[in-house]
């Protein structure tokens, strides 16, 4: 009997104890998501406007490239050489071919990395010679030759404006006066365009950098709070969606018994059913974002990941002008140096691509494919062709990026000692190579902006893969298993490319929807707790 009765009590005491948690449980999910409502608002608005943006407000440009002309070669009438010697410079570090304004001219990277320009015809120099041609450039890509400068500035650094996600440094960044503010940034050492942004679209970024990446807290603080900040943030809507599975799905039937409240209706009923459904966007986003946000403690370096000896103009025996190519088919130039040999790298059309023109500056917009090129390397000593070398060239500088022998500027900065994905390539095996001429959806998407590179993918124990921009001797990217990880996790979690298959638009409307939702959920949720 008095087991029995012992029996009873012990059992009323755990339904009151069951029945505390409950409870307890009820007042977290709300506290939880009190605490998270101005996250949650920030979040999904600035998310919602991406892909709004994208659809509607996208600025468009007259051209996003510049293609490039066969070079005649009676317009150089003065070789590399010959123009280095007239202007006293005894040293540089590379050179290429330029056209603009109806004149040819040697674009030549002096000791100090400014770009000087020569007119090939004459040797003599452009004054403001980049200037000049960061300003033609950016009226080509506008297709715009009237509207006035209003401002022009050299970027070095990423901006609030001007992301890291644009790849390129340094640029120019020129402002025109016209009504949609254009503010147009280009790289004059390879006549490519950066970033263009209309005055709508520098207040998306505003917005989407302030709300989405919470830049205001760099303002203030540091990069580490504001990652600190935002993962814990987001880990708190993680739990406060896991909460509410619990609550208002798994244990709803027990949690109804404990609850003193009225039957659930109107608001309470719909952010119960509204949020079961959504709940599991809720956790995709909150995780791949905070997983995300783990990869932003490193400072950008890539735009420092760049190989340049500095070559002795009187070291360079042959004159460009007489090397042994096709000069029909004749693009452009530059000079590399490896294994102890100095080599001109020739770029080439295709012989069956189609002879490409300056389009004037009154043209249109050019859409069209570009034309091929081929990459060509000719000893300067000999002046004979020295086949597959761009590859080579590639291997070389995967291997001076990571064990760097000798190191330059470039690297010296960056510690790799505690690095496990740069383990060193000496007598790693090569596991697959290839040029890449188009951006591949996952590992080398359009984010990482250069083309053509080479693809290294080596024998690693984190399977590291190399791309390679041998045109500007840059590392363009380097991947390995835990980048591939964080990768697959943004792109199908936060983006939802596992939509691809019916299309951008239809996987867009899905973001959209799926950020609606938790926006809405929340709302209802603040709202309850406001009228209770």
């Amino acid at each position: 009997m008095a087991k029995e009765t012992n029996r009873k009590s012990s059992k009323k005491k755990d339904s009151k104890f069951i029945k505390k948690i409950k409870q307890h449980m009820y007042k977290w999910h709300r506290v939880i998501g009190l605490i998270t409502i101005v996250p949650v608002i920030f979040w999904t608005l600035s998310g919602l406007m991406h892909p709004f943006m994208a659809h509607f407000f996208k600025p468009e440009i007259a051209h996003d490239k510049i293609e490039q002309p066969i070079i005649d070669k009676s317009q150089l009438h003065y070789s590399i050489q010959e123009v280095l010697l007239k202007n006293e410079i005894s040293q540089f570090k590379n050179f290429r071919i330029v056209t603009f304004y109806n004149a040819t001219y040697y674009q030549v990277k002096t000791i100090l990395g400014e770009l000087w320009y020569y007119d090939a015809s004459t040797a003599e120099k452009l004054e403001n010679g980049d200037q000049e041609y960061a300003e033609w450039l950016s009226r080509y890509f506008l297709d715009d030759q009237k509207s006035a400068v209003k401002n022009r500035e050299v970027v070095t650094e990423f901006t609030s404006q001007y992301k890291y996600v644009n790849r390129y440094l340094p640029v120019y960044k020129l402002s025109f006066d016209r009504p949609d503010g254009m503010q147009v940034y280009v790289e004059t050492s390879s006549s490519r365009l950066a970033a263009y942004n209309p005055i709508s679209r520098q207040t998306f970024i505003w917005f989407f950098d302030t709300f989405h990446n919470w830049s205001f807290i760099d303002a203030i603080s540091n990069n580490s709070v504001r990652i600190i900040t935002m993962i814990l943030l987001l880990s708190i809507i993680g739990f406060s969606a896991l909460s509410g599975i619990l609550i208002y799905g798994l244990l709803w039937k027990q949690f109804k018994k404990t609850d003193g409240l009225a039957p659930k209706k109107g608001l309470r009923k719909y952010h119960r059913q509204i949020g079961i459904w959504v709940s599991l966007f809720t956790l995709t986003f909150a995780f791949s974002g905070a997983y995300h946000a783990t990869t932003k403690w490193a400072p950008y370096t890539l735009s420092q990941m760049v190989y340049e000896p500095t070559f002795a103009a009187k070291e360079i025996p042959e004159a460009n002008n007489n090397l042994n190519l096709d000069w029909n088919r004749f693009q452009n130039i530059s000079i590399i140096t490896l294994n102890g040999t100095t080599y001109y790298r020739c770029q080439l059309l295709e012989k069956d691509a189609k002879r490409f023109k300056m389009p004037k500056s009154d043209s249109k917009s050019n859409k069209k494919e570009e034309p091929k090129s081929k990459v060509v390397y000719i000893n300067s000593a000999t002046n004979k062709t020295a086949p597959n070398l761009d590859l080579e060239y590639a291997e070389f500088l995967a291997y001076y990026f990571t064990d760097g022998a000798p190191k330059a500027s470039c690297c010296e900065m960056i510690d790799t000692s505690e690095d496990d994905s740069r383990p060193s390539l000496e007598n790693i095996k090569l596991l697959d190579s290839k040029v890449l001429t188009d951006f591949e959806s996952r590992e080398y998407g359009f984010v990482n902006k250069r083309l053509p590179v080479v693809k290294l993918a080596y024998d690693t124990p984190q399977k590291t893969t190399y791309f390679i921009e041998t045109s500007t001797s840059r590392l363009a990217a380097v991947i390995n298993n835990s980048d591939r990880i964080e990768g697959y996790s943004f792109a199908i979690l936060h983006k939802f490319l596992f939509m691809d298959w019916a299309g951008k638009n239809i996987r867009d409307l899905a973001t959209v929807l799926a950020a609606l939702s938790i926006l809405i959920v929340s709302v209802l949720g603040f709202i309850l707790f406001l009228k209770k």
